[in-house]
């Protein structure tokens, strides 16, 4: 049996941030991930990191590349009907701003940081059980090359996805759930061709919503909004862009690069959350207690607002036996999941056809937008809850 002071379950942003920050602190953990090594360094997900985000990874000394290889954008255009604002960050938000740098870069960036530091990483260590959390000495029972295996620690932490066995092990009365299906999916791709503008753009058009996204200077990431019940299959990569075409025409002449496309997915899209992220010495972190639409850019960094709270609560307890962070830790990452709940479900809702074009519903976000581009305001609420609220 091996021991740490704390289990961490998932090599996922959230888990790998809290390895190296606790190890910064001087204290030990160990990180147990189900899949291959390989799995999770090309596992695509998001890339939009807020100004918190990278300010930590910064501060954890795993920044180097994101800070050569990351772009940095300043603002952001929503569009409506082919009209098209922009939405400047640094304006209403002193300066602060977003980064686009793919998930798998940084965590390819911390894996190689926790190797050179010492931190292990179980990879193919499937936990199955989580047991004692309610004493002193909780312990995760898992699975390592067909042998049952265990390791004891202090405090657990389940950093181990919507999936995982970490919210299993709640009592099911410590908590409420909160969910919404939307009804609809995106279509994403990832395609060798230059990004056709300097910041994002989000269209609504009466066939859906469209994302250009970027994640290099040479890689375009784009989406649109299908059916719940569509299959990649259904589209040619010429019936992307077409219809990329159509939906990001802004009546200006705008012009999309095309190029090879390499990935193509369909993500459905949903809201959930749990009002109690933890029970007695096990915490829940990132997408184990909550999840958002990406349309607001938040669930990576949501999970690492997570571990900012539950690493300060830890080492306060580690170095002066003050439990005070752990005892509050649902209540201070709630305030911000709930906040970062209402942001994704506003630009889901504004931006994607919820309704017939023209409906009473069509009506009331062309109100929306036509507010946005007049009232200042109101861009500040977007660019601020955009680029991540720096305290909250």
């Amino acid at each position: 049996m091996a021991k740490v002071q704390v289990g961490i379950i998932g090599a996922g942003p959230a888990g790998l941030t809290l390895a190296l920050i606790l190890q910064k602190a001087g204290i030990r953990s160990l990180i147990l991930e189900n899949r291959s090594k390989q799995y999770v360094i090309n596992r695509v997900r998001a890339g939009l990191l807020e100004q918190n985000t990278v300010d930590l990874f910064n501060e954890l000394g795993v920044g180097g590349r994101m800070r050569r290889e990351g772009d940095e954008h300043h603002g952001v255009y929503l569009s409506f009907n082919n009209k098209k604002i922009h939405i400047p960050f640094g304006e209403h938000t002193g300066g602060r701003h977003i980064t686009i740098y793919g998930q798998q870069e940084i965590v390819k960036d911390m894996i190689e940081t926790c190797a050179e530091r010492g931190i292990e990483i179980k990879f193919e260590a499937t936990a199955t059980h989580i047991e004692g959390v309610e004493t002193d000495a909780p312990s995760i029972v898992y699975t390592e090359g067909g042998a049952e295996k265990v390791l004891n620690c202090d405090f657990v932490a389940a950093c181990d996805g919507f999936h995982g066995i970490g919210r299993k092990h709640l009592p099911k009365d410590s908590y409420q759930e909160f969910r919404i299906e939307y009804p609809f999916s995106w279509l994403g791709i990832l395609a060798y061709a230059p990004p056709a503008s300097d910041e994002l753009i989000y269209s609504y058009h009466k066939n859906g919503f469209a994302l250009l996204s970027m994640r290099s200077a040479e890689v375009s990431r784009l989406y649109l909004q299908v059916t719940n019940d569509d299959k990649v299959e259904n589209w040619s990569d010429e019936r992307i862009w077409d219809e990329l075409d159509v939906r990001l025409d802004d009546g200006a002449g705008f012009k999309l690069n095309r190029g090879e496309i390499f990935e193509k997915s369909i993500t459905p899209m949903r809201s959930f959350m749990i009002d109690n992220m933890q029970h007695g010495r096990l915490f829940l972190a990132g997408d184990a207690a909550h999840i958002v639409p990406p349309t607001g850019g938040k669930g990576l960094n949501l999970a690492v607002a997570d571990i900012r709270f539950l690493s300060k609560a830890l080492i306060n307890w580690f170095e002066k036996g003050d439990d005070s962070g752990l005892k509050t830790y649902s209540e201070d990452c709630l305030r911000r999941v709930w906040r970062a709940q209402d942001f994704s479900n506003f630009m889901t809702t504004l931006m994607h056809k919820m309704d017939e074009h023209g409906s009473y519903t069509n009506q009331l976000q062309k109100a929306k937008f036509d507010y946005i581009s007049v009232s200042k305001n109101y861009e500040a609420t977007i660019a601020e809850n955009y680029v991540g609220l720096k305290e909250i």
